[in-house]
């Protein structure tokens, strides 16, 4: 029994490698039309690994829940969660990143031949998600709220964008999503707001309140209202407003 919450993180690591493989599996197909300008078909293998981020972010709250059920938290239950949250929200976002990066160069001209260091910055994510997820491990004091965005918040709000990219339907959106410095500033942001020490919001509180559940609340609502009138792009609307309620809630210790 024990062993159960270690079966469902391990779950989570393999639905992080699927993503990666569907997102290293592009099926990119680049040609030049009449005025020498590169003309890109952006992989639908990232939409397929945004799915699998997706279910491995259900699995990882799942493992949490079952293992407190089961009464079978553990040490190396916390470990093995952080390996594979490192591997689903931290590498498999980044190559997302990566990816569309590619493709926004590849839209110019020279793109082809872009040097690989304007590429290298996508892997900022993994490596802060990284140093997060540590920080977390030893930090004691972190039991009624977070210190930092947590990596599958991150995660689910990169791992979105291809889904956004996708069935949006307008164009402005979609002109944002093959511009290189959307992306940059996506993985400086959200590595920062990673390993920041600023509040953020948790599910974690001795006892029930309407004022400790407003916010949840508000949130709630708004990922609602943003999911019937834009879609996919309710995922990174309701981000923003995870990381400006828990500025306006903050979670004190007790």
């Amino acid at each position: 029994m024990k062993q159960i919450p270690n079966l469902f993180t391990l779950l989570n690591l393999f639905c992080g490698c699927i993503a990666i493989v569907c997102i290293m599996q592009t099926g990119l197909t680049i040609s030049v039309d009449g005025y020498g300008e590169n003309l890109v078909v952006i992989p639908e293998k990232i939409y397929v690994a945004s799915i699998f981020i997706g279910a491995a972010a259900v699995i990882d709250f799942l493992d949490g829940f079952v293992a407190r059920l089961l009464k079978a938290s553990s040490e190396m239950g916390k470990q093995l969660d952080s390996l594979a949250d490192v591997v689903s929200f931290g590498v498999a976002p980044g190559l997302i990143a990566y990816q569309f990066l590619r493709l926004s160069f590849a839209q110019q001209a020279d793109g082809l031949d872009i040097n690989l260091l304007w590429l290298l910055p996508a892997f900022i994510v993994p490596c802060a998600g990284a140093y997060r997820l540590a920080r977390f491990n030893i930090d004691t004091t972190q039991s009624h709220g977070f210190k930092g965005v947590p990596i599958p918040a991150v995660g689910l709000l990169i791992a979105s964008l291809p889904l956004v990219y996708w069935y949006s339907g307008r164009d402005a959106v979609t002109l944002l999503l093959m511009n290189k410095w959307f992306w940059y500033g996506v993985v400086f942001i959200t590595s920062y707001l990673m390993v920041s020490t600023l509040p953020m919001l948790a599910m974690k509180f001795n006892g029930v309140s309407v004022k400790k559940l407003l916010p949840f609340l508000i949130l709630a609502g708004i990922l609602l209202v943003s999911a019937i009138v834009f879609g996919w792009l309710a995922v990174p609307v309701t981000f923003i407003a995870y990381v400006i309620l828990s500025l306006l809630f903050k979670q004190p210790e007790p």
